[in-house]
């Protein structure tokens, strides 16, 4: 019995040990720290996600967990530390093939269903729980939007999360109507059997260009993870979002308080131009629109004049606005 109880003890001492040294330096600096989670194999090999935090000197209740969009990974510092001067400490996920996460063996983005991003997500939030959260706030960007919209409705009734905030949310592709309808699930389709086979690369590098200090922006952040033209996707990945887009456009049932916060307006531009930085040159915001007008939740819309399509990195006044918006939502609703 006493060598049973001796091995007990030394299990808690290492489980413990081993989550309090859970988070490395992360290359964002101090006070930034993540840590690499690995989940199981995939159709590429070996997978595995990252959770970034923003460290603190007292232990909040509260917690946001922010999921990036397309091409992207976390770097907003500013949001943050936004969230952190309001009492919520920040976490953000870099999903599988994304960013920190992503691996030699692995092509970039490349999912063949967004269900694969649930195993990320449920991980992080079993961390963030572990840490003494009891309250988290579900976030996501564009891509990172729909992902978190259908988590959600998929986890209805058993959420590990209180509240769900979405900017500029991707719910539908922004191609001509005829694409749409006839090119979109004719691509749906190959990519179901051919999930590997190339789509046509078509993403222009504009958008990016209007974000990064390099080139007309004022943000900083690793162009190789981030480059303002994506690589192209493979069409199991066009299907895996289609399916997706299907979905949310059916209708979701989302049991928590709901914030979609997008631009009062989509810019078209073939050239460069000031422009870009007074709405949204990624998605069509009616699309945004129709499908917030089926979800069935505590909902707010909140629509801020001249943003771009991640609000959070739009021109100073705007995305000022937006936290200010964002915070009084926060306080009433989580």
């Amino acid at each position: 019995m006493k060598k049973f109880t001796l091995l007990l003890i030394g299990f808690f001492v290492f489980i413990n040990g081993n989550a309090q040294n859970i988070f490395v330096s992360d290359v964002l600096g101090e006070p930034y720290e993540s840590t690499t989670i690995e989940q199981p194999n995939d159709y590429e090999g070996k997978v595995n996600c990252t959770l970034v935090h923003l460290k603190e000197q007292t232990r909040n209740y509260a917690a946001v967990l922010y999921i990036h969009g397309f091409n992207d990974y976390f770097f907003q510092k500013e949001m943050a530390e936004r969230f952190h001067q309001h009492g919520i400490t920040f976490y953000a996920l870099d999903l599988r093939k994304y960013g920190r996460s992503l691996l030699p063996n692995q092509k970039m983005n490349n999912v063949r269903s967004l269900d694969e991003y649930d195993a990320d997500i449920d991980t992080a939030l079993k961390i963030i729980k572990s840490l003494g959260h009891t309250r988290i706030l579900l976030a996501g960007h564009s891509t990172g939007g729909l992902v978190i919209s259908l988590y959600a409705a998929k986890n209805k009734g058993k959420e590990n999360f209180d509240a769900v905030f979405c900017n500029s949310p991707f719910y539908d592709y922004n191609v001509p109507f005829l694409l749409r309808k006839i090119g979109v699930p004719l691509f749906s389709a190959i990519g179901k059997k051919y999930p590997n086979k190339l789509a046509p690369d078509g993403i222009p590098g504009q958008y990016g260009m209007s974000l990064h200090k390099q080139f007309y922006g004022e943000w900083e952040y690793n162009l190789t993870w981030k480059p303002n033209s994506p690589p192209a996707v493979n069409f199991g990945w066009l299907r895996a979002l289609h399916q997706g887009h299907l979905k949310a456009k059916a209708g979701l049932a989302i049991g928590k308080p709901f914030l979609m916060m997008r631009s009062d307006k989509s810019i078209y531009e073939k050239k460069w131009n000031d422009n870009y930085f007074t709405g949204d040159a990624v998605l069509n915001v009616k699309d945004m629109q129709k499908v917030f007008a089926k979800i069935i939740a505590v909902k707010i819309e909140l629509v801020v004049p001249n943003a771009m399509h991640d609000i959070i990195l739009s021109k100073k006044a705007v995305r000022e606005k937006a936290y200010e918006e964002l915070f009084i939502w926060t306080e009433k609703y989580f």
